[in-house]
């Protein structure tokens, strides 16, 4: 129901593995809720990197193409899967970036979104740098290349300290993998080993899952990981304990996978925290207590269990509907939608329900499946968010609509009441849901709740600013 907010991007990398490119290819599968739009794998040999990417999921994109894991094979690999933040959602945008600089080659994979985007490339344009994307990734490569920035005695660390916003990064060089995480470590980044002792970065740790591999400890938010032949090596590229976190909550409302440890907790029992605060803040006379899958399930365990009240599925989601707006006609589009989560009419039909999402944007898809469960036969619908209204757009890798296209950017809960056509609706208070992380409220970023950003936005971040006239270019080109 929580239509409107898009996902991040997902980061994996893999050192020394002969199985390397394979087990990318299962991570990137892992972390396939971090992004639709595009997949990609860079690989080396300890000498060149070749890379591979294309747009849609990690199975169209590589299904599709015989034998490219197999061309790809090499002991080091980084893998991307992409929902664009930055520039627009085009093959010229997909990640890795594979370019070549005077230091030789390089790969780069990009999980978040830089504020100062548009100020670096007007000023690496003004001196000639011409730019084939209009992602903000493509910026670090012209950083990195430029003169003064290669002979400085640490020339990653000395660009990283000229980007602001949220930026978890993996670096591919041909006889290593540098990863980097920025000083607020807004976006996760985690380190884990294999049974044979091989070191992965991943956005997540579901990630290591799939590959038997343990998790070990999250990149430190200022740190750069550099992988190779010696192993594992750290250094800082801001001094530690002089920058406070900034943690994306969000991630843990409904981001992350609910297997995944960031920010060091369980997603999964994090969100039935939220479902436990939200049942004492927002209590319901209701038979049953049903969740919207698959984000706001935890949240609806957890307000059952504290209620005690009964939980049941009451929708369920189809994980083969692909992504319902891009359907050509309203009529398709609502169709598609009750295709992806239908109604368990025996589960609902003469019940006083509540219904438990993880939060609501727009509120145009959730309007829609409360008149699905009217017409199923729902006696009452008592609607609980896990999480305070979102009120404020996100400039640090979130793809949100619009301030005005926000539900509850200019409604009370009467008036979003009365638009969702629910008998109640009730939120998670800011302070309640802050209230259920481990780590100190402060090391959180709640600025899409409360409108207060940890890093300082001169003006609104357009996700197309680095547009100009391109995008009209590659909408003809492909």
């Amino acid at each position: 129901m929580a239509s409107g907010k898009k996902e991040n991007c997902g980061l994996f990398g893999i050192f020394g593995d002969p199985d390397a490119v394979q087990k990318a290819y299962f991570g990137l599968y892992s972390l396939q809720h971090r992004g639709q739009e595009s997949a990609g794998i860079a690989s080396s040999d300890g000498e060149f990197i070749q890379c591979y990417k294309g747009m849609g999921t990690v199975s169209r994109v590589f299904r599709n193409s015989s034998g490219v894991l197999e061309k790809l094979a090499n002991p080091i690999a980084i893998g991307h899967v992409r929902y664009s933040t930055t520039g627009s959602s085009k093959s010229i945008n997909s990640q890795p970036l594979l370019s070549e600089y005077s230091r030789g080659q390089v790969a780069v994979a990009h999980n978040g979104n830089l504020i100062n985007a548009a100020l670096l490339r007007d000023e690496y344009e003004a001196y000639g740098s011409i730019f084939k994307s209009t992602s903000d990734t493509e910026i670090i490569i012209h950083l990195l290349a430029k003169p003064t920035h290669v002979s400085n005695p640490d020339p990653l660390a000395h660009v990283l300290n000229h980007l602001q916003g949220a930026y978890c990064l993996l670096f591919l060089f041909a006889d290593c993998i540098e990863a980097a995480r920025d000083p607020y470590g807004i976006r996760p980044l985690c380190i884990g080993q294999t049974e044979e002792g091989f070191y992965v970065i991943a956005s997540e740790s579901c990630a290591f899952d799939a590959m038997g591999a343990k998790f070990v400890r999250e990149v430190e938010p200022g740190e750069i990981v550099r992988l190779d032949r010696n192993g594992l090596h750290s250094r800082f590229f801001v001094k530690p304990g002089t920058v406070t976190p900034a943690h994306c909550i969000f991630e843990h409302v409904y981001f992350a996978k609910q297997n995944s440890y960031i920010f060091g907790e369980n997603v999964h029992e994090f969100r039935k925290k939220l479902g436990r605060q939200l049942a004492k803040e927002a209590p319901a006379n209701a038979d049953v207590v049903i969740p919207v899958p698959d984000s706001g399930t935890s949240a609806a365990i957890g307000y059952a269990e504290q209620s005690k009240i009964p939980f049941d599925m009451g929708l369920v989601r189809s994980h083969y509907v692909g992504r319902t707006f891009i359907a050509p006609s309203r009529e398709l589009r609502e169709m598609a939608v009750k295709l992806k989560l239908a109604v368990v009419k025996e589960a609902v039909k003469g019940k006083r329900i509540v219904v438990v999402d993880d939060s609501i944007v727009r509120g145009t898809t959730t309007r829609g499946k409360i008149r699905a469960l009217r017409e199923a036969g729902t006696k009452q619908i008592h609607l609980r968010i896990s999480c305070p209204p979102v009120r404020d757009p996100c400039f640090y890798g979130v793809d949100f609509p619009t301030r005005e296209e926000l539900l509850a950017n200019n409604r009370d809960l009467k008036q979003i009441k009365e638009f969702l056509e629910v008998d109640s609706v009730a939120y998670t208070s800011l302070e309640g849901m802050l209230h259920c992380a481990t780590l100190p409220e402060e090391h959180y970023c709640a600025a899409c709740w409360s409108g207060k950003y940890r890093i300082p936005v001169d003006t609104a971040v357009n996700k197309f600013a680095l547009e100009h006239y391109q995008l009209q270019m590659f909408d003809e080109l492909e």
